[in-house]
């Protein structure tokens, strides 16, 4: 038995002797080593730049013409012609529709033989009181004369006469202002009443665009400020355009309207629908890629490049981004050099190894 018993001694001894030589083998082994048997992440980096910082401002809405005219019918009557057809130009004060004239016209030629009989009356009233119109005072001579026309019918006539011309005028319906024909409501034979809508008038050498922008960024807009329209029909190309109009009412979702005049018509038409962004420069920010902005735990991290090779990791406050870029809204902490300037690098998935 004694013998057996130093045998599993001397066993037990030779197993530890080698567990534990086999640990400080492991512990010797260097991080340098360690850093050359793991396979290092790529990443790209970039300079934080302090400079302008264009914010950009997306909203939606509808094109319109900068002049939207109605076009209406003055008196009551049956549509005899209409001259013109939905989209074709016309100049203000051209003829576009004509009513049925006849009864006007009826009304005018009564007119005109009133006139003639009242100035046949007011000749014989001349004969009868000529004594008093050749009176040398003037005051009674004037008051006469003014008596005579009234009594004689010829001031009345003469005001009937002007309205029966007046309406006569308004069986024709003219352009108010120089546009496009849009929205023609009748046809030919129909009978319309007083101030019914004939037809639209668009000017459409000019468009707007009035989106609604959230009440948050109504600071950063102001008139002039540029913009870039982008029509649904066209989506791809940009049209320039400038902010004309900034609604001074927020309206209950908090938004507030604001228009753009467009630089180009170009194969658009009022009602299109059209994306716009308004660039709100932002002075003296310190930028960065958007992509270099991660998060961790709801909070946003930017890694910076020091001594050249070992990356440190910052808490950040993320302002303003345009898509591509992206502010902070407060300056890195006081550990981080701004000179020489700051280098950022990134990868989408870095926080991951971490």
């Amino acid at each position: 038995m004694t013998v057996f018993s130093t045998v599993r001694l001397g066993i037990l001894a030779l197993l530890l002797f080698s567990c534990t030589k086999a640990e400080d083998k492991s512990q010797e082994i260097s991080s340098e080593s360690f850093r050359n048997e793991v396979a290092a992440t790529e990443v790209r980096t970039a300079t934080a730049e302090r400079k302008s910082f264009d914010y950009l401002i997306n909203a939606i809405g509808k094109l319109e013409a900068q002049s939207e005219v109605k076009a209406l019918v003055e008196r009551e009557g049956y549509l005899e012609k209409v001259s013109v057809l939905e989209g074709q130009y016309v100049q203000k004060g051209q003829l576009i529709a004509t009513l049925d004239r006849r009864e006007a016209e009826f009304a005018l030629e009564k007119a005109k033989i009133a006139v003639v009989k009242a100035q046949s009356e007011l000749e014989v009233l001349k004969t009868q009181f000529h004594l008093a119109l050749e009176s040398k005072d003037s005051a009674i001579s004037k008051t006469v004369q003014n008596r005579i026309l009234v009594n004689s019918g010829l001031s009345l006539a003469e005001v009937e006469l002007k309205e029966a011309q007046l309406n006569l005028s308004r069986c024709e319906v003219r352009a108010p202002v120089s546009g496009k024909i849009a929205n023609i409501k009748f046809r030919e034979g129909s009978l319309v009443t007083k101030n019914a809508e004939f037809a639209e008038i668009l000017s459409t050498d000019r468009l707007l665009l009035r989106v609604n922008v959230l009440e948050s960024d109504i600071p950063l807009i102001s008139s002039n400020q540029r913009a870039e329209v982008y029509p649904i029909s066209d989506s791809q190309n940009a049209i320039e355009g400038r902010v004309t109009a900034i609604n001074p009412k927020v309206d209950e979702n908090g938004l507030v309207q604001v228009s753009i005049t467009l630089n180009s018509v170009k194969n658009l038409l009022p009602g299109m629908n059209a994306r716009a962004i308004i660039r709100a420069p932002q002075s003296n920010s310190l930028v960065v890629p958007k992509d270099a902005v991660v998060y961790r735990s709801g909070r946003a991290v930017v890694f910076t490049v020091e001594n050249g090779k070992e990356s440190k990791w910052n808490y950040v406050e993320v302002g303003k981004d345009n898509g591509r870029r992206s502010k902070f809204s407060k300056e890195f902490p006081k550990t981080v050099p701004s000179s020489p300037p700051i280098t950022f690098s990134w990868r989408i998935r870095l926080l991951s190894n971490l």
